[in-house]
Protein backbone atom coordinates (compact mmCIF):
# COMPACT_ATOMS: atom_id res chain seq x y z
CA UNK A 1 0.00 0.00 0.00
CA UNK A 2 1.46 3.29 -1.09
CA UNK A 3 1.26 6.39 1.08
CA UNK A 4 2.19 8.72 -1.78
CA UNK A 5 -0.61 11.13 -2.56
CA UNK A 6 -1.89 11.45 -6.08
CA UNK A 7 -1.09 14.87 -7.58
CA UNK A 8 -4.05 17.20 -8.02
CA UNK A 9 -5.59 17.15 -11.48
CA UNK A 10 -5.57 20.89 -12.23
CA UNK A 11 -7.51 20.48 -15.47
CA UNK A 12 -10.33 18.68 -13.68
CA UNK A 13 -10.38 21.41 -11.03
CA UNK A 14 -10.68 24.06 -13.74
CA UNK A 15 -13.51 22.11 -15.34
CA UNK A 16 -15.47 21.75 -12.10
CA UNK A 17 -14.98 25.41 -11.16
CA UNK A 18 -16.06 26.50 -14.62
CA UNK A 19 -19.18 24.31 -14.36
CA UNK A 20 -19.98 25.64 -10.89
CA UNK A 21 -19.75 29.18 -12.27
CA UNK A 22 -22.21 28.21 -15.02
CA UNK A 23 -19.64 28.96 -17.71
CA UNK A 24 -19.24 27.01 -20.95
CA UNK A 25 -15.87 26.13 -22.42
CA UNK A 26 -16.49 28.59 -25.26
CA UNK A 27 -17.04 31.45 -22.80
CA UNK A 28 -13.87 30.64 -20.88
CA UNK A 29 -11.96 30.34 -24.16
CA UNK A 30 -13.19 33.75 -25.27
CA UNK A 31 -12.29 35.27 -21.89
CA UNK A 32 -8.67 34.16 -22.15
CA UNK A 33 -8.33 34.63 -25.91
CA UNK A 34 -8.22 31.05 -27.12
CA UNK A 35 -10.62 28.47 -28.57
CA UNK A 36 -12.88 25.80 -27.08
CA UNK A 37 -10.58 22.96 -28.17
CA UNK A 38 -7.70 24.51 -26.22
CA UNK A 39 -9.88 24.68 -23.09
CA UNK A 40 -10.88 21.06 -23.59
CA UNK A 41 -7.20 20.13 -23.79
CA UNK A 42 -6.35 22.14 -20.67
CA UNK A 43 -9.19 20.53 -18.72
CA UNK A 44 -7.99 17.05 -19.66
CA UNK A 45 -4.39 17.65 -18.56
CA UNK A 46 -3.11 17.16 -15.03
CA UNK A 47 -0.82 20.20 -15.13
CA UNK A 48 -1.29 23.64 -16.66
CA UNK A 49 1.26 26.29 -17.58
CA UNK A 50 1.42 28.79 -14.67
CA UNK A 51 0.83 31.81 -16.93
CA UNK A 52 -2.21 30.15 -18.52
CA UNK A 53 -3.46 29.09 -15.08
CA UNK A 54 -3.26 32.71 -13.92
CA UNK A 55 -5.34 33.85 -16.93
CA UNK A 56 -7.93 31.12 -16.29
CA UNK A 57 -8.14 32.00 -12.60
CA UNK A 58 -8.77 35.65 -13.48
CA UNK A 59 -11.46 34.68 -16.00
CA UNK A 60 -13.16 32.44 -13.41
CA UNK A 61 -12.91 35.13 -10.74
CA UNK A 62 -10.83 33.02 -8.37
CA UNK A 63 -7.20 32.77 -7.29
CA UNK A 64 -4.66 30.35 -8.69
CA UNK A 65 -4.48 28.79 -5.22
CA UNK A 66 -8.24 28.21 -5.27
CA UNK A 67 -7.89 26.21 -8.48
CA UNK A 68 -4.88 24.28 -7.20
CA UNK A 69 -6.52 23.44 -3.87
CA UNK A 70 -10.07 22.92 -5.15
CA UNK A 71 -12.01 19.97 -3.77
CA UNK A 72 -15.66 19.01 -4.07
CA UNK A 73 -15.86 18.48 -0.32
CA UNK A 74 -14.73 22.03 0.47
CA UNK A 75 -17.30 23.47 -1.94
CA UNK A 76 -20.13 21.55 -0.29
CA UNK A 77 -18.90 22.53 3.17
CA UNK A 78 -18.75 26.18 2.11
CA UNK A 79 -22.26 26.22 0.68
CA UNK A 80 -23.71 24.27 3.61
CA UNK A 81 -22.14 26.71 6.05
CA UNK A 82 -23.23 29.67 3.95
CA UNK A 83 -26.81 28.41 3.77
CA UNK A 84 -26.96 27.57 7.47
CA UNK A 85 -25.74 31.01 8.54
CA UNK A 86 -27.06 33.30 5.82
CA UNK A 87 -30.73 33.05 6.68
CA UNK A 88 -30.36 32.88 10.44
CA UNK A 89 -31.25 29.18 10.34
CA UNK A 90 -34.28 29.79 8.19
CA UNK A 91 -35.47 32.87 10.04
CA UNK A 92 -35.20 35.90 7.82
CA UNK A 93 -35.43 38.84 10.22
CA UNK A 94 -34.40 37.26 13.47
CA UNK A 95 -35.66 34.59 15.79
CA UNK A 96 -39.18 36.03 16.26
CA UNK A 97 -40.26 36.43 12.68
CA UNK A 98 -43.48 34.50 13.10
CA UNK A 99 -46.82 35.61 11.76
CA UNK A 100 -48.96 36.72 14.73
CA UNK A 101 -52.23 36.71 12.79
CA UNK A 102 -54.05 34.47 10.39
CA UNK A 103 -53.77 35.97 6.89
CA UNK A 104 -57.14 34.49 5.98
CA UNK A 105 -58.74 36.39 8.86
CA UNK A 106 -57.27 39.60 7.46
CA UNK A 107 -58.76 38.88 4.03
CA UNK A 108 -62.19 38.27 5.58
CA UNK A 109 -61.88 41.47 7.62
CA UNK A 110 -61.00 43.45 4.48
CA UNK A 111 -63.92 41.91 2.59
CA UNK A 112 -66.33 42.78 5.40
CA UNK A 113 -65.13 46.40 5.35
CA UNK A 114 -65.63 46.56 1.57
CA UNK A 115 -69.16 45.18 1.92
CA UNK A 116 -69.91 47.77 4.61
CA UNK A 117 -68.69 50.60 2.37
CA UNK A 118 -70.85 49.32 -0.50
CA UNK A 119 -73.90 49.22 1.82
CA UNK A 120 -73.25 52.81 2.85
CA UNK A 121 -73.02 53.83 -0.81
CA UNK A 122 -76.33 52.13 -1.58
CA UNK A 123 -78.02 53.81 1.39
CA UNK A 124 -76.67 57.20 0.28
CA UNK A 125 -77.86 56.70 -3.29
CA UNK A 126 -81.31 55.54 -2.12
CA UNK A 127 -81.56 58.65 0.04
CA UNK A 128 -80.68 60.83 -2.97
CA UNK A 129 -83.25 59.13 -5.17
CA UNK A 130 -85.89 59.11 -2.43
CA UNK A 131 -85.66 62.85 -2.05
CA UNK A 132 -86.64 63.46 -5.69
Amino acid sequence: MSTATKPKHIGRNISRMRELRGMKQEALAQAIGTNQQAISGIESSETVDPAKLKEIAKALGVTVEAIENFSEESVFNYFNTFYDNSANNGQVNGPNNNCTFNPLDKVVELYERLVLVEREKVEYLEKLLGGK
